[in-house]
């Protein structure tokens, strides 16, 4: 797989767990443990966006 097509892969990951997360902010039902799990998520793969965008310039 190219750097390309990981980024790419991630980028959908992120997108799909920011929908979830919104969904999940609006939901009054939902805990708040899934919500900090979903922000935990949503940040390994966002820092391992950034990573790979360092590493390949």
């Amino acid at each position: 797989m190219t750097i390309e097509a990981h980024l790419a892969t991630l980028e959908k990951k992120h997108g799909v767990l920011e929908e979830e997360l919104h969904e999940a902010l609006n939901s009054p039902s939902c805990e708040d443990e899934l919500i900090s799990e979903l922000k935990r998520r949503k940040l390994r793969i966002k820092d391992e966006i950034e990573r790979l965008r360092s590493s390949a310039h």
